[in-house]
């Protein structure tokens, strides 16, 4: 654990005097690491897009996507309260600090467990979304420890939490998500804006014989 400690230390102190020197990034670190989380809200809305009319099992991991996100926030909190770290710029008062000084915890980051949990349910859902958001999580994790609001284990761990319950997640729940969502999909309401794709074909089986159909 000392050994660890003492890696995990080395690699802040190396970030942060990266930070150092590196003026003419910190408007845009600071506010991805603040705002960057409307990136991935953006991100699951275009899964739940992109897959409207793909199949049950498609929509379904889009849709867990979202909620996975939300569960492993949540999941996170005991362990933030149950580990009680110290953020980092109240143990080293040497560091270059950009973020604002917060009275919560360091680990795991929350940030760090978003993106982990969206990028790894997105990976479900769309292979490309996945990885922007794969990447899009890396960024935000390099982001938090830049700005010297978590050590770099805080946001390794909240990737690795976030990503577990989105992966674990579906592994258990995907046979009974798929198929809630095709009974969602169904209803007057939702089948209109998330639409069955073989709605059509049924159509136009049905049509009589000769007739057209819109």
């Amino acid at each position: 654990m000392d050994t660890l400690r003492r890696l995990d230390d080395e690699l802040l102190t190396d970030v942060n005097r990266f930070a150092q020197h590196t003026g003419w990034l910190h408007g845009a670190v600071l506010g991805y690491a603040a705002y960057g989380l409307v990136l991935f809200a953006a991100l699951l809305l275009a899964g739940l897009w992109v897959n409207r009319t793909g199949s049950n099992r498609a929509l379904a991991a889009a849709g867990w996507a979202c909620l996975a996100t939300l569960v492993a926030v949540g999941l996170n909190q005991p362990v933030v309260s149950g580990v009680a770290e110290a953020r980092p710029y109240t143990t080293h008062p040497g560091l270059l600090v950009l973020a604002a000084h917060s009275s919560d915890f360091s680990f795991p980051s929350d940030h760090a467990v978003m993106s982990g949990a969206a990028a790894a349910g997105l990976w479900l859902a769309s292979r490309r979304l996945g990885a922007i958001a794969a990447a899009a999580a890396l960024v935000m994790a390099f982001a938090r420890v830049y700005i010297a609001a978590h050590y770099p284990w805080d946001v390794l761990a909240g990737l690795v939490l976030g990503a577990l319950v989105a992966l674990v997640g579906w592994a258990l729940l995907r046979v009974m998500l798929t198929a809630v969502t095709g009974w969602l999909r169904q209803q007057p309401g939702v089948r209109r804006l998330f639409p069955a794709p073989s709605a059509e074909p049924a159509r136009r089986e049905a049509a009589p014989s000769g007739a057209s159909t819109p």
